[in-house]
């Protein structure tokens, strides 16, 4: 295995804008980083969980996901556009909000399972980086644990910039909220494209 191409391709797709990241910054934006944290807890464990799938099913997976990848995509991008959407319309929200549920923990882990983005790049990088060099179960789980790290990692990031600018953004909170929902829909036609 290439170490540098694999590296590479993990730290390029974990870091660039996807659901994931965009959404931490967002809600890192409008409720703080200390509140965005449990939601990038469930982004790691949802990465953690689908990375896992592709590991131990990848040929059940490639078998059988050319019937599903097209009811996938339509969904997953849906939902991205319906983030968008949410994002555009939203209104600064009250620090005192006591429990947002868009930013839990669940909401982040459940994110996965229909993040084109995520099981698309499991797939990949599993299938090309991983199973032609390993076959054991320790390694599927080291490689597992290492890629859900670096994706939580990426939304730590993108949450903490949303975090640090918090008051620059808040004062320019609809180009902001424009920008985040741009990213998101271009996302979504990218997957559909």
């Amino acid at each position: 295995m290439s170490v540098v191409s694999f590296l590479l391709f993990a730290f390029v797709t974990s870091f660039t804008p996807g659901p994931n990241n965009i959404m931490a910054m967002a809600f890192a934006n409008q409720y703080g980083f200390k509140r965005t944290f449990k939601f990038c807890l469930g982004v790691g464990a949802g990465c953690f969980l689908i990375l896992l799938a592709c590991s131990s099913f990848n040929m059940l997976l490639g078998t059988y996901l050319p019937k599903v990848e097209f009811f996938m995509t339509i969904i997953g991008s849906a939902y991205m556009l319906y983030l968008a959407f949410q994002i555009l319309k939203s209104k600064p929200g009250s620090k005192n909000d006591s429990n947002p549920k868009n930013i839990s923990f669940t909401a982040g882990m459940m994110l996965q399972f229909i993040n084109p983005k995520l099981i698309l790049y499991g797939i990949t990088v599993i299938s090309t980086f991983i199973l032609p060099y390993y076959a054991s179960p320790a390694s599927f789980l080291f490689f597992s644990l290492f890629l859900a790290f670096l994706g939580f990692l990426a939304t730590i990031l993108w949450a903490f910039f949303g975090a640090v600018f918090q008051k620059f953004l808040q004062q320019y909170r609809m180009q902001f909220n424009v920008l985040m929902a741009l990213l998101l829909m271009y996302s979504a036609v990218s997957i559909l494209v």
